[in-house]
C-alpha cells in the first residue's frame, strides 16, 4: 500500500498539450532529484479534468491516488509544480539560487489530504526578459536555450502566466518556447505587435509613416500572421526605430496634437488589423513616457477594451521615467474609478545609464515596493502585470515578493523569513534576513523624492561622464549630468559626486562587513550561495564607491595640474574597478560559468578601461612627450635620479608597472 511519494511513484495523464507533458518532465525529474531508489511502493499521481475556474486546480488524495483535477491548462501546469513545491520541496527558483536536495526513500502524503487553490489577484501577470544581456550570452550544459526554459519555468512557478521573451530578435526566437511552456506572448513597448523593426527591414529608408504607410502596415500584417498560432496579449503602438519617440525619426509632427493623432490612428489602424484575424484578441498599449504625456493631456484616444498599460520610473515609483536631464514625474496611475483597463510595467530592474540597477537588487526598499503595488491596486490597475526581470539572478528576492503580491493581492506576513529559509536555513535566517532587507538602506540618494536612490549604474556612469568630459573639455561643466546635478562647472560636479561617494563607501564597508560576518556563520551551501548573490552585491557596489572616490581625487589634482597624484589616483580607481569586475567573475563556478563575460551595460570593466585612459591622459600632460622624469623619480634610485648622461637605460615603464612603484612610495 502506499502512502506517499517514493521512486516507484507514476504519473498518469490523457493530456497531450505541450505545456502539460513539459511540465510533467520537469516533476519526473525533480523527482528523480529528491527521491532514493526504494521497494516502497507509492502512491500513483493522476491528472483528471474537472470543472474548475481557469488556472485554478484540486489536489487531493484518494486511496492509492494523488489526484490533480483542473478545469484548464495552466490549472494543470500550476498544479503540477505545487506538487514539486509542497510534497518535493522544489522551490520557485530553485535553478536560479542554486537549491540544494537531498534525496529520501518517501514523501507522506496523509489520507484526506485536500487542497484547491484560489484564482489569482491580477489577471494577467508576467516578466519582460529584458536587457538580458547576461543570459543571452551564457550556456548551461553547452545548450544557449536551458537558460530561457529555466526562465520560463520559473515564470511559471511564480504563478506568472504572461511573458516578453526578449528584447529585439530574442523575442521572435524565444517566442515559441515560451508558448509551448503555456504562456501568453506579449510584447516590447518599442515593438508594437512584435514586429520586426522598420530599419531593419528597410534599412536605406525613412522610417517615416507618412511616407512609407504600406511598408508598415506589411511588417504588422506579417508580425500578426506569424503568431496567431500562439495566446497573445498584442501590443499596440508607434515609436521610434529604437526606444524613442517616433518624431525623433519624422520631424514633421512638432505639436503634441499632432503627435497624438498620429498615434490614435496607428493604435486604432493595428487594433482593427488585429480583431480582424483572431476576433477575440486581448490588446494593450503601453502610457509610457512621451506616450503617458500625451493621453493625460488628452490627445490620445484609445479602443474601449484596450489595455492601459501604466508604468513606473525604473526606480519603483509609480512615476513617469526621467528621460536625459528631463523629469516631469507625472503621476503614473489611472485615477480612481477610471473605467476601462488598466495594468501596469513595473521594474525590478532598470537601465537608464545615469542610476538604475542591473547587476545588483532594486534599490528602494521591500516596503516601498510593497506601498507601491498597493496603491496599483487601490487605482484598479490588476490586469496587467509586466515586471522587468531582466537576467533573473540578480533580482529573485524582489521576484518572489511581487509574485506573492500579484497572487493575493499583499505578501503574505514573513514572507522574508520564508524566503531566507527555503534557500539558506533557518540557522542564521535572522542574520540573513536582515542583511537582505537592509540593502536598500545603504543605497546612495542622489535626490530630493523618496526613490531617488542609486544602483550600481550610478558608481559607473556618473564616473565615465565626468573623466570623459575632463579629457574633453574640463572647463565645462558635463551636460549628460544635469539630470542629478547642474553646477556651474565641472569641478563643481565633481566635488558633488565625492560628497556622495565618500559616505557611501564607509558604510558599504561596514555593511559589507556585517554581510561577511554573517557568511561566516552559514553552513557550505548556505554560505556559497549568500556569497553568489546578495554578498557579491554589496562587494560590487562598496567597490564601485571606492573607485569613484579615487576618480574624484584624480579629477581634483588634474584641475591643480598636480598630474602626477592625477595619475596616481586615477591608477587606483583603476585598479579598484577591475576588481570590482573581478568579484562578479570569481562567482562563475559551475553552471554559472561565463554568466557575467557580457556584463555590458553597468559594464565595470569599461570604467576600468576609461580611468586606465585617464592614466595615459595625465601621463601625456605631466610626463610627455619623452617620458622619462617620473621613471626616473620613482624607479631609479636617489644617487641615479642626479645622473643625466643618458635619459633612459631601460624600457619605458607601462602604467600599471609606473603605478606600482608609486605605490611603493607614496603608501597611500
Amino acid at each position: 500500500m502506499g502512502c506517499g511519494l517514493t521512486g516507484n511513484t507514476r504519473i498518469e495523464s490523457d493530456e497531450v498539450n505541450s505545456a502539460v507533458v513539459l511540465a510533467l518532465q520537469n516533476l519526473k525529474r525533480d523527482m528523480g532529484k529528491v527521491l532514493a531508489a526504494s521497494n516502497i511502493p507509492g502512491l500513483t499521481i493522476r491528472l483528471e479534468k474537472a470543472d474548475i475556474a481557469d488556472e485554478c486546480y484540486r489536489l487531493y488524495r484518494r486511496g492509492e491516488n494523488l489526484m490533480l483535477a483542473a478545469g484548464s491548462l495552466l490549472g494543470f501546469v500550476y498544479g503540477i509544480y505545487e506538487i514539486s513545491r509542497r510534497f518535493l520541496g522544489v522551490h520557485d527558483f530553485w535553478f536560479w539560487n542554486d537549491q540544494v536536495f537531498k534525496k529520501r526513500e518517501i514523501i507522506p502524503v496523509e489520507e484526506g489530504y485536500d487542497q484547491i487553490s484560489g484564482p489569482f489577484r491580477i489577471k494577467l501577470r508576467g516578466w519582460f526578459v529584458n536587457d538580458e544581456v547576461l543570459i543571452d550570452k551564457w550556456s548551461v550544459n553547452r545548450d544557449m536555450e536551458e537558460p530561457w526554459r529555466m526562465v520560463f519555468e520559473a515564470l511559471l512557478r511564480c504563478g506568472g502566466n504572461m511573458v516578453i521573451p526578449g528584447t529585439d530578435k530574442n523575442s521572435v526566437k524565444h517566442r515559441k518556447m515560451a508558448s509551448d511552456m503555456g504562456l501568453f506572448i506579449t510584447h516590447h513597448h518599442a515593438e508594437p505587435i512584435g514586429a520586426e523593426m522598420f530599419a531593419r527591414a528597410y534599412p536605406g529608408l525613412t522610417p517615416s509613416y507618412e511616407e512609407h504607410g504600406e511598408l508598415f502596415r506589411g511588417l504588422w500584417r506579417e508580425a500578426i500572421l506569424a503568431q496567431r498560432e500562439f495566446q497573445v496579449v498584442w501590443n499596440l503602438g508607434f515609436r521610434g526605430q529604437g526606444d524613442c519617440p517616433f518624431w525623433e525619426n519624422d520631424p514633421r509632427y512638432q505639436t503634441d496634437e499632432a503627435r497624438g493623432a498620429l498615434l490614435t490612428r496607428l493604435i486604432t489602424l493595428q487594433y482593427d488589423m488585429v480583431k480582424e484575424q483572431v476576433p477575440d484578441a486581448l490588446c494593450c498599449t503601453n502610457l509610457y513616457g512621451e506616450t503617458m504625456e500625451l493621453y493625460q493631456k488628452g490627445f490620445l484616444k484609445l479602443p474601449e477594451d484596450v489595455i492601459h498599460i501604466w508604468a513606473d520610473n525604473g526606480f519603483g515609483k509609480m512615476v513617469s521615467r526621467r528621460q536625459g536631464n528631463h523629469n516631469p514625474r507625472v503621476p503614473a496611475l489611472p485615477v480612481r474609478g477610471t473605467g476601462g483597463r488598466h495594468g501596469i510595467y513595473y521594474h525590478a530592474s532598470f537601465y537608464d545609464l545615469q542610476a538604475a540597477n542591473h547587476i545588483t537588487m532594486l534599490p528602494n526598499s521591500t516596503d516601498f515596493v510593497q506601498k507601491e503595488l498597493k496603491k496599483v491596486l487601490d487605482h484598479g490597475a490588476d490586469d496587467y502585470w509586466i515586471i522587468n526581470c531582466s537576467n533573473v539572478k540578480p533580482h529573485v528576492f524582489y521576484l518572489a515578493l511581487m509574485a506573492q503580491i500579484w497572487k493575493n493581492g499583499a505578501a503574505e506576513d514573513g514572507w522574508a523569513d520564508q524566503y531566507v529559509k527555503q534557500y539558506y536555513g533557518d540557522e542564521q535566517l535572522a542574520f540573513v534576513k536582515q542583511c537582505f532587507l537592509e540593502f536598500s538602506r545603504y543605497a546612495i540618494k542622489y535626490g530630493p523624492n523618496e526613490d531617488d536612490h542609486a544602483g550600481e549604474q550610478f558608481v559607473n556612469h556618473v564616473p565615465r561622464i565626468l573623466m570623459t568630459q575632463f579629457m574633453k573639455d574640463r572647463s565645462h561643466r558635463a551636460e549628460e549630468l544635469l539630470w542629478a546635478y547642474s553646477g556651474n562647472s565641472l569641478k563643481e560636479q565633481v566635488s558633488w559626486f565625492e560628497s556622495l561617494c565618500k559616505p557611501a563607501a564607509v558604510s558599504y564597508g561596514s555593511y559589507l562587513n556585517r554581510c561577511e560576518e554573517t557568511a561566516g556563520k552559514l553552513k557550505v551551501g548556505a554560505r556559497l550561495l549568500f556569497e553568489d548573490s546578495l554578498l557579491l552585491q554589496v562587494r560590487l557596489l562598496h567597490g564601485c564607491c571606492q573607485a569613484s572616490v579615487r576618480v574624484c581625487e584624480s579629477l581634483k589634482y588634474g584641475f591643480e595640474e598636480d598630474y602626477k597624484r592625477a595619475f596616481y589616483h586615477a591608477g587606483l580607481a583603476f585598479e579598484q574597478f577591475k576588481k570590482a569586475d573581478l568579484f562578479m567573475r570569481e562567482r562563475e563556478h559551475g553552471k554559472w560559468h561565463d554568466f557575467y563575460s557580457n556584463e555590458c551595460l553597468a559594464d565595470v570593466k569599461q570604467s576600468a578601461w576609461v580611468a586606465e585612459t585617464l592614466m595615459g591622459f595625465f601621463r601625456v600632460l605631466g610626463d610627455g612627450p619623452h617620458f622619462y622624469q617620473w621613471q626616473r623619480e620613482f624607479f631609479n634610485s636617489g644617487k641615479d635620479r642626479q645622473v643625466m648622461l643618458v635619459l633612459n637605460m631601460e624600457n619605458h615603464l607601462t602604467h600599471k608597472e609606473l603605478l606600482a612603484f608609486m605605490k611603493e612610495k607614496w603608501e597611500i
